[in-house]
């Protein structure tokens, strides 16, 4: 029996932020990538929500006898929803998940709150190492919502899964924000 497998957009493609197995490259057909704020965290987060119209890249990797209980704590604001007939990679398929945001832990309408350059950095770390810089471009291309304040916290990272990127990792994450008017103080 093949174990199932999730599908991560954000954190999950940084390899070095879980021990899950098996993880490949893959993509997602009819969903898009979005920045999202919660009445459960003071930070923005990624979610996804369907787009018939989208595709994004990211990674599934295994989850070891179909025991979600550690990646659901991981990723407690989200819903678990089924996507297998919308992934495509080489692993052998099996019934595949994505989290995105439960609707009913929304913030209400107007609400902004800022996004972690911390969190941004892990992102996209990811997805240089899994993709190359090619992937990264995609991930900033095909993400929603980027209009809110970013927060400099490489300082003193609040992310909790937070990494530390080389002078290349960094000037990319910072010439895509700039590309996009944002600037980082």
């Amino acid at each position: 029996m093949t174990d199932p497998q999730f599908f991560g957009y954000g954190s999950l493609v940084n390899l070095a932020t879980h021990a899950y197995g098996d993880p490949r490259p893959a993509r997602l057909t009819g969903w898009r990538r979005v920045w999202r704020h919660s009445t459960l965290r003071p930070v923005a987060f990624l979610s996804v929500e369907p787009d018939h119209d989208s595709t994004i890249t990211g990674v599934v990797a295994r989850v070891p006898g179909g025991d979600w209980a550690a990646l659901d704590l991981r990723e407690h604001a989200y819903l678990r929803r089924d996507v297998t007939h919308q992934i495509s990679h080489s692993a052998p398929h099996g019934p595949t998940a994505v989290y995105a945001v439960d609707s009913g832990l929304l913030a209400p309408p107007g609400t902004t709150h800022p996004i972690l350059l911390s969190y941004i950095d892990v992102v996209v770390q990811g997805y240089l190492r899994l993709y190359g810089p090619e992937g990264a471009a995609h991930f900033f291309a095909t993400t929603h919502g980027w209009n809110v304040p970013i927060l400099n916290d490489r300082a003193a990272p609040r992310y909790p899964r937070s990494q530390t990127l080389d002078a290349s990792e960094t000037a990319i994450v910072d010439a895509a924000l700039k590309t996009r008017g944002r600037r980082i103080a």
